[in-house]
């Protein structure tokens, strides 16, 4: 961090809350926004400011949370907050684990996944450069509700916090708000929280009391920051909004490093995706997850999840490319779908309603139409017929084929796995392939062709020999 160098610093982020508005079986910190769970976009940002250490405070599916954050790898300290009485409580928790700190601690909340770094540093600079021992964030909305709200003195300093339950109609008019996330010194901050009452309407422990303390004590700073940099998800339309600042954050990001976005409200980058210089992203695009993609890349409408994409790729419309490998001048789609373990060498074409599962398709190989590839290594240059499909699961058991260089696949061809196809064969339309092929073969397996005679007139309704109908009033009575 941009402070002195020797400045030590901690973090407490609070993780334990319920999340009741949310509605929801999953714990709230592990919604994902922008494809990565709340939590892990304050742990990203707290891991890149280098902290010595970070306490994440766990209560609401403890196991979940511990779970997910150790499936990620994050270096975090767990501590379990049982009962869960208030934010005060909360940090209280964390006394055995950064009681003997040296430093300051920041405390963040876990559910705040547009804090921005310049932010978090500009706390942390300002909480320094004012000598301060306790250092608030605050916010100004113009629908404050469910907020505490900033109580200043008529000099402008910070006087306390009052939750909104506690507030007076005079107070609940106040539009600046505290934004959950301090600065600390640590030696303060838990003597503070030792203190605490819980003699307000919700008995607990508030953590906002500490500013209090510290204001008595003129101990206390404060630091503003704009609104949308300390959204709390709490809701499901919290979780919308979020996601709607991520996204076009994420999205204004790319275009700066050289990436053309032809709609980008319409497009959707995850914030683990990596995208080369002079990529295309037209309208509709998807990226998911752990996709990287290369220069000069052009990408029509589809969803693109775990995949590198090479270098001038061109991906057509309404593609589904899953956990797979592009390589460089392959054309995907339109209407194709690459599943996962797939992988497209170079300058290969993949066309209109081919599925390709766990294969790979071979340097300038071509699979145009209305094919299926499963479980399939497929060698350079070779055409794969209209209608080709790898018959490789039996019911029980999953088997191979493989389709050496130069092959020729007519259309409407069944391979039944396991089998080997040499190279330079050819695979007359219709065939059904149930043994190797040697190579430089012509392999032609059809029943033979029975025309029957009268068949369909046999099966159609015999013609009618009644004489057509007359009308009587033509009809001459004489």
């Amino acid at each position: 961090m941009h402070t002195e160098p020797s400045v030590k610093v901690a973090a407490i982020v609070l993780a334990a809350g319920r999340g009741t508005r949310m509605k929801s079986d999953r714990a709230k910190v592990l919604h994902p926004v922008a494809g990565r769970p709340i939590l892990f976009h304050v742990l990203d940002l707290l891991t890149h400011l280098s902290c010595e250490q970070i306490c994440v405070i766990v209560g609401h599916q403890a196991e979940a949370v511990e779970t997910a954050m150790a499936e990620a790898r994050y270096d975090v300290t767990c501590i379990l907050q049982d009962p869960q009485q208030g934010t005060g409580h909360a940090v209280l928790q964390a006394r055995r684990a950064l009681g003997d700190f040296p430093g300051t601690v920041l405390i963040v909340s876990g559910d705040t996944p547009c804090l921005g770094e310049g932010t978090l540093r500009h706390l942390v600079s300002h909480h320094h450069q004012a000598k301060a021992t306790f250092t608030v964030l605050t916010t100004t909305l113009s629908q404050p509700r469910g907020y505490g709200r900033i109580v200043r003195a008529d000099n402008g300093a910070i006087v306390r916090v009052v939750e909104e339950r506690d507030a007076t109609a005079a107070e609940r008019a106040v539009r600046e708000i505290n934004a959950g996330l301090y600065a600390a010194q640590a030696p303060f901050l838990f003597e503070a929280v030792t203190r605490l009452g819980c003699d307000n309407d919700q008995k607990e422990y508030y953590l906002t009391d500490v500013v209090r303390m510290a204001a008595e004590r003129r101990l206390l700073a404060s630091v503003r920051t704009a609104a949308e940099e300390v959204l709390g998800v709490n809701s499901r339309q919290d979780l919308a909004e979020a996601e709607r600042i991520l996204r076009k954050r994420i999205n204004a990001r790319w275009m700066a490093e050289g990436v053309t976005l032809l709609d980008p409200a319409t497009t959707r980058i995850d914030a683990s995706v990596t995208l080369s210089r002079d990529v295309v992203l037209h309208p509709g695009v998807t990226l998911e997850g752990h996709t990287r993609i290369g220069e000069r890349a052009v990408l029509y409408p589809c969803r693109i999840k775990d995949s590198a994409i090479g270098p001038d790729v061109l991906i057509k419309d309404h593609c589904v490319i899953e956990d797979a490998t592009i390589e460089a001048n392959a054309v995907i789609g339109p209407f194709a779908h690459i599943r996962p373990g797939s992988r497209i060498r170079k300058a290969a074409k993949v066309g209109n309603f081919v599925e390709i599962k766990k294969s790979d398709l071979g340097e300038g190989a071509r699979a145009n139409h209305l094919t299926y590839l499963g479980d399939t290594t497929v060698g350079r240059d070779v055409n794969i017929g209209a209608g080709t499909i790898t018959c490789n699961f039996d019911g029980e058991t999953k088997h191979s084929t493989v389709i050496e260089d130069g092959v020729f696949v007519g259309s409407g061809v069944q391979m039944v796995a396991p089998v080997r196809i040499g190279a330079r064969s050819t695979i007359a339309a219709g065939t059904t392939v149930t043994e190797d092929v040697p190579p430089d073969t012509l392999a032609l397996a059809r029943v033979p062709q029975q025309n029957k005679a009268g068949w369909v007139h046999k099966k159609s309704p015999p013609p009618t020999t009644d004489p057509p109908a007359t009308d009587p009033a033509q009809t001459d009575p004489a």
